[in-house]
């Protein structure tokens, strides 16, 4: 959805939403001053859902971890769905953006006064996710090593992935918060010292905006299909074992390997204090 929606803002030239490349004050239901004000209104309103979509799918993956690391750390606490809590946080960010259409359709401010609030929105949002991005995924692979220790399971391929959704993801909202606070920084200046912004937002100054955003963009897209999609096997189980060799003992006898390079653990009967012992994590 996010991959289509910037496909639809791309493909449509910059003359059709507006005669002006850079942003300029359009007030709704300005026919005669304005007569794109629509589709100016329609372009900010498209740019718009593609950061909610785009947003929200690292928001679906940190109301996951959350859901998971409650469930360890607070065993004893109250859980609430996943898909609920993820439905609220994505609705009240859609609320924002249908609740800034109301308010430039009221004419209680121009397409700079959207922009402007998409910007606050966007940044604030962003420095939320690096936080909330860097804590989860610090207690995850806590949680994952120690279950692999307890369970004798290799966790090295799910703490990979999460390494890299850690990287990627901080990298990505960190500087998309620079690039909103800046823009929305200054926005707020130049519009309190000339009255509005249109001179704020040269060809050079736009273009630089426009790119890094954009590119950042199709460089998280990228990356998230290539985590999602690689196993991240790196070093098999069999090297990590070699690693006791010469000690007289052989750790990998009697091990059986699947197909995806794990060993299999050998049949045992459970005791009664292995019945409640954890299941491993797969992310």
């Amino acid at each position: 959805l996010t991959s289509s929606l910037r496909t639809i803002w791309f493909i449509i030239p910059s003359t059709v939403w507006s005669p002006y490349y850079t942003p300029h004050a359009v007030m709704a239901f300005d026919a005669l001053a304005h007569p794109h004000w629509k589709m100016r209104f329609l372009e900010i309103v498209l740019l718009g859902a593609g950061s909610l979509c785009l947003f929200s799918i690292f928001i679906l993956i940190l109301v996951y971890w959350a859901d998971i690391l409650k469930k360890y750390f607070y065993p004893d606490a109250r859980r609430s769905k996943p898909m609920v809590t993820f439905f609220v946080l994505v609705g009240g960010l859609a609320g924002v953006q249908l609740l800034n259409a109301t308010l430039f359709l009221f004419r209680n401010y121009s397409t700079e006064g959207m922009l402007l609030v998409n910007s606050v929105t966007l940044s604030v949002v962003s420095v939320l996710c690096v936080f909330e991005i860097t804590i989860f995924s610090h207690r995850f692979r806590t949680v994952l090593k120690t279950l692999g220790d307890i369970n004798q399971v290799p966790t090295e391929s799910q703490v990979r992935r999460i390494v890299w959704i850690t990287v990627t993801g901080n990298l990505f909202f960190f500087t998309r918060a620079f690039l909103e606070t800046v823009f929305a920084g200054m926005m707020v200046m130049y519009w309190r010292r000339n009255g509005d912004v249109a001179e704020v937002f040269d060809h050079g100054v736009w273009d630089a905006y426009i790119l890094m955003k954009h590119w950042s963009e199709l460089a998280i897209l990228g990356l998230m299909l290539y985590i999602l999609q690689n196993r991240f096997t790196g070093s098999t189980p069999t090297d990590t074992m070699r690693g006791g060799e010469g000690s007289g003992s052989s750790p990998g006898v009697g091990l059986e390997k699947n197909k995806n390079g794990y060993q299999k653990v050998p049949e045992t009967d459970l005791g009664d204090d292995d019945v409640g012992s954890p299941s491993l994590l797969s992310v």
